[in-house]
């Protein structure tokens, strides 16, 4: 019977949730996983590599039945979860609201909201009974601005990080924490999948995946309430937003993010 402590992580196929994965099994915890293509089955050999067990599983996070199939697979385990990371998420850009799809946008607000409010509905019934846990929300410094070319994205991003913040304080004495992780832009797949590989957030320099997912792990491990994820001017960037006005901040990004 293994005596690791065991984690989850969603969309952890590739990109930012695989690097979390690994940050994890560095540690010595096994990895439950769970993406929507059967890049998850390879992610989990790379995870195996570390000498720990990875248990995949391919689901489609946008509906119902795929997150909830996840927990399932999770459940059945039968071995309490000592940390979720709630990372599963989508963008759209490459158009104004005008042009974008409202089926694709739907499906965004299915898993960057819909979806993580499900996932972690069932993570704390699990946790809170066991007087322990941790949970990290991804969200994004998109949380902290508005984000016209990318108008559905932001806001979905702002529900995260407010929907920890919120469950932190609730959870307070359950023995259950809580940490946001906001990244900045990530050298991941994720502006060329939302449709901006030819905006200026496309095109410009990103920040290393690998830090970031450190920077997110070491802030849930130390029970930190929100961590920036990224170099010191993703950081500066995060702390101008707080004192910059709304309009001044829309059209900052509207520059950044249009086609």
């Amino acid at each position: 019977m293994t005596k690791r402590s065991l984690a989850m992580i969603t969309g952890a196929s590739s990109g930012l949730g695989l690097e979390m994965a690994k940050q994890f099994a560095k540690d010595g915890y096994d990895l439950a996983i769970t993406g929507s293509s059967d890049r998850i089955f390879e992610a989990a050999e790379t995870i195996r590599d570390f000498g720990v067990e990875a248990y995949p599983h391919k689901a489609d996070a946008a509906t119902y039945e795929g997150v909830e199939s996840f927990w399932e697979f999770v459940r059945e385990l039968k071995r309490p979860v000592e940390a979720a990371v709630l990372n599963v998420g989508i963008g759209i850009g490459g158009g104004s609201f005008l042009e974008t799809s409202l089926e694709e946008e739907m499906r965004l607000i299915s898993i960057n909201i819909t979806g993580t409010v499900h996932m972690a509905k069932r993570v704390v019934h699990h946790m809170v009974p066991n007087s322990r846990g941790k949970i990290l929300v991804v969200s994004s410094i998109s949380a902290t601005t508005p984000t016209p070319y990318e108008t559905v994205y932001g806001p979905s991003k702002a529900f995260g990080f407010s929907f920890a913040e919120s469950l932190r304080e609730e959870l307070r004495d359950t023995g259950v924490t809580v940490t946001a992780l906001l990244p900045g832009a990530t050298d991941t797949n994720f502006h060329a999948n939302a449709g901006m590989g030819d905006t200026k957030i496309g095109s410009s320099s990103k920040n290393d995946k690998e830090l970031v997912a450190k920077q997110g792990y070491d802030a849930l491990m130390n029970n930190e309430d929100y961590v920036i994820g990224g170099d010191q001017k993703t950081k500066q960037e995060a702390e101008n937003n707080r004192t910059t006005p709304e309009t001044e901040k829309a059209a900052i990004h509207a520059e950044k993010a249009r086609p």
